[in-house]
């Protein structure tokens, strides 16, 4: 039974365009059969604490002899885990807050990014090798290339080093800008450009669930 893990962190329940391009590959995943089963995570209606311990950072092997992180909070990081790697494929929903990463969703990094369990440390461990993962990015302004905001991205970046090259997953990026076109004035006249890439963000959406889906 093909599993998507599905993470939206948006702190806007109604007018979100990450959590509505996450809903375009999520409903195109679900079209391909019955058997494909969605397991979501919204990271703002139901936020994880932020990492009790540093010692969470490590496996049990690899702490020192006098850690001693909180039990429940060792539970629910286990849990976080073999949920992503119970996943065949994840999306996630990650708009741009001051120009990084919403915070819950850098906490669920945090939990699930443990040298020697999810990536390679002192073994080859890296459950997620392979399997797809589709970053679906909403940015207010304008960041295209040779513009004022041209690499002030830092939402972006960080999730393809942690799920690309640490966890060694096949990363595909969506991302639609001009956002605040509809509500700044500033950025009215960019608002056709903002539809078009939207649009786009949903038809690339739709490609990319099928193409995992069908692997």
């Amino acid at each position: 039974m093909p599993t998507l893990l599905q993470l939206d962190s948006s702190a806007d329940l109604d007018n979100s365009v990450s959590r509505a391009v996450t809903a375009s590959f999520v409903d195109a995943w679900r079209g391909l059969s019955p058997d494909h089963r969605v397991v979501r995570r919204d990271l703002h209606t139901d936020p994880l604490p932020h990492l009790a311990d540093a010692a969470l950072h490590w496996p049990p092997r690899l702490r020192s002899a006098d850690a001693n992180p909180p039990a429940d909070a060792e539970a629910l990081q286990r849990q976080i885990i073999d949920e992503l790697i119970a996943a065949d494929a994840v999306v996630v929903g990650a708009p741009m807050y001051n120009y990084s990463l919403p915070s819950t969703l850098k906490a669920w990094i945090d939990y699930i990014h443990v040298p020697g369990v999810t990536t390679p440390f002192d073994d080859d461990s890296q459950p997620m090798a392979g399997r797809p993962a589709v970053i679906i990015s909403s940015r207010g302004g304008i960041y295209d290339p040779g513009t004022a905001n041209d690499g002030w991205d830092h939402t972006v970046p960080p999730l393809q080093i942690i799920l690309g090259d640490a966890l060694g997953m096949e990363v595909s990026v969506i991302t639609a800008s001009r956002t605040l076109s509809a509500v700044v004035p500033g950025l009215a006249a960019e608002a056709d450009r903002a539809a078009a890439e939207l649009d786009a963000a949903h038809r690339r959406a739709v490609e990319l669930a099928v193409a995992a889906g069908s692997s």
